[in-house]
């Protein structure tokens, strides 16, 4: 009697090993090709099938609107989703959109909750040299994205009374670093140059 129990319990031993080292191989092959070694979540997303709004500006048809992971959401959804739950706008490959006079193609949100505001990507290849500003030269001096904190969430168009100050530009000049004086002057100057623009 007791052979048989010990037998039962070395079968269940080796299922479990077996189990074990099968879930290991598993997730090890799911996070290939992803550089911190695990499987992401599948955001939502919806790709517009037509000229949209969305946070008051109007992007084209193919624009991919990304969404905060939600349950039961996952991939390409069949309808847009709601507004509030955006992360992301990234225009169609070789598209952008007018923001301040500058060629956009993508709006990122803070991924800070603590920080409202986003960050904007420009192609400056497509600016034109009549719509080229002290602001556009400075941003384009980064050669980056950039932040921007605002007042009101719901609100990503280039609204001078909505944003409140620059966040960073690029890697370079970072608000953070309130104690570098070059960094400081550089985004106050470009805030400034920011609110003089006249764009509708």
């Amino acid at each position: 009697m007791n052979r048989k129990i010990y037998i039962a319990l070395g079968i269940i031993v080796v299922l479990v090993a077996v189990v074990a080292i099968g879930n290991v191989i598993l997730s090890g092959l799911s996070g290939m090709g992803n550089p911190t070694g695990g499987r992401g979540p599948n955001y939502p997303y919806f790709i517009t099938t037509e000229p949209t709004t969305i946070k008051k500006i109007v992007v084209p048809k193919g624009t991919k609107l990304t969404y905060e992971e939600q349950f039961l959401k996952e991939g390409e959804q069949d309808e847009i989703m709601n507004e509030n739950k955006l992360t992301m706008v990234e225009l169609p490959e070789g598209k952008t959109i007018d923001w301040g006079g500058i060629p956009v193609f993508m709006i990122i949100k803070f991924f800070n909750p603590e920080m409202q505001g986003y960050s904007v990507y420009a192609d400056f290849s497509q600016l034109k040299k009549d719509k080229k500003t002290k602001f556009s030269e400075l941003w384009q001096s980064c050669n980056n994205d950039l932040g921007l904190l605002i007042k009101n969430t719901d609100d990503w168009t280039f609204n001078t009374k909505n944003i409140r100050d620059i966040s960073d530009c690029g890697v370079n000049y970072q608000r953070y670093f309130r104690n570098n004086k070059e960094q400081q002057q550089f985004l106050d100057e470009l805030y400034s140059e920011l609110k003089k623009v006249n764009f509708k």
